[in-house]
């Protein structure tokens, strides 16, 4: 077997059974966060969105978390800020500033998972946006984005027009 060879071509999930799936998924996960570790800089939103729905499509809860990144967008710490419950989490904007100043973090992404399956922001992770974001400008963090993600889909605020 060469280098260029897939072995997963044709691969169907209807054929692994629980274990091997959750293996997959666990390799996934792993690839992954090699490629959103400390010191790595964010490449694609693609690759961001592929991360972000694998690690919280799982939960059952709401969960809040944040990409920290330095000023070449180079991620510096990714934390799960605020777990919630199933249809919301609490999140301090005073919180996410103090994690930010923390860690020198000059830019910022958020995301959080909506458990019901559906990633369609509401009109409160809209109005939440805007107030860290506000928050974060008096202290001069820029925010780039901010995911929802489920299991199946993800959206994007800068992709929407949204910040």
């Amino acid at each position: 077997m060469n280098d260029t060879e897939d072995r997963f071509t044709g691969l169907k999930p209807s054929e692994l059974n629980d274990a091997e799936r959750q293996s997959v998924v666990t390799l996934a996960m792993k690839l992954l966060s090699i490629k959103h570790r400390a010191g790595k800089t964010l490449s694609s939103p693609a690759e961001t969105r592929d991360f972000l729905r694998l690690r919280l499509a799982e939960y059952r809860n709401e969960v809040f978390g944040c990409l920290f990144l330095d000023n070449r967008h180079r991620i510096i710490a990714v934390r799960e800020l605020f777990h919630g419950t199933i249809d919301g989490a609490s999140v301090h904007p005073r919180v996410v500033v103090q994690h930010a100043l923390e860690v020198n973090a000059a830019a910022m992404v958020f995301f959080h998972n909506h458990p019901s399956g559906v990633a369609e922001p509401s009109r409160a992770d809209e109005m939440l946006t805007r107030r860290l974001k506000e928050a974060l400008a008096l202290v001069d963090v820029r925010v780039l984005d901010h995911f929802v993600v489920s299991a199946d889909e993800s959206v994007s605020f800068a992709e929407r027009g949204l910040l």
